[in-house]
């Protein structure tokens, strides 16, 4: 699945204008692996505070919808007033979202909306339209419900130790992600690509990320 989307996004971005100014969201995004059932250990529930933080490290990052919006969220406040706020509420939307799934609900098409919002957020970041900076959060969080819910299948049935190290985990891994590609659009990406389309051109990368695992879904429910 990785080489058709490195095919498909080679063919939607090939333009090294494009390029330039996301060449580190693309190289993270092209080397992850897409899976919605992420294990960082291989598998296996953590049982201790170590597996535990390591998985909560490694989730958001061996998956490429994932990695792909988290990006796209930093991208998105990098332009905002509160360029913090918008990443917290995602953050904690994962966080409620997981222990959804831990306390054994699953929010329906997770898969798809997941991939959707990839799409969604992309083409809004490549739109340059202006939005209120208090939608944001709000949007933010309820994507996050979605994402923290696909978390939690690699941590249901783990002790309380684990769990919580998992949660934290990830907590700061999906921040730190996105503080950063915040940092780059707003500080490299203008070195190389005027400040007003620079964040628009990583919107470009985030969206056809996004059509590509979309596609993949969609065919994956079709011909399942």
């Amino acid at each position: 699945m990785t080489d058709s989307i490195q095919a498909k996004l080679g063919a939607l971005f090939s333009s090294r204008s494009a390029a330039l100014p996301s060449a580190a969201a693309m190289a993270i995004l092209l080397t992850a692996s897409p899976a919605f059932a992420h294990h960082a250990m291989g598998g296996g529930v953590p049982s201790t505070l170590g597996q535990g933080l390591l998985s909560g490290f490694g989730h958001p990052v061996i998956g490429v919808d994932h990695l792909a919006f988290v990006i796209a969220v930093g991208i998105a406040s990098a332009f905002l007033a509160n360029r913090w706020m918008s990443p917290l509420a995602f953050v904690a939307g994962t966080v409620a979202g997981c222990l959804l799934m831990i306390a054994g609900l699953t929010l329906p098409l997770t898969e798809i909306v997941i991939t959707a919002s990839v799409v969604a957020l992309g083409a809004l970041v490549l739109s340059g339209k202006s939005i209120p900076a208090t939608v944001y959060p709000v949007l933010f969080a309820l994507a996050g419900l979605f994402h923290g819910n696909a978390y939690g299948q690699s941590i249901v049935g783990a002790e309380a130790t684990p769990l919580l190290a998992y949660l934290i985990g990830f907590a700061t891994i999906q921040f730190g992600i996105a503080l950063g590609a915040g940092w780059l659009v707003t500080n490299i990406g203008k070195a190389v690509a005027p400040q007003a389309i620079a964040p628009r051109l990583a919107g470009a990368v985030a969206a056809g990320v996004g059509v590509a695992l979309l596609i993949e879904n969609i065919e994956g429910l079709i011909f399942a």
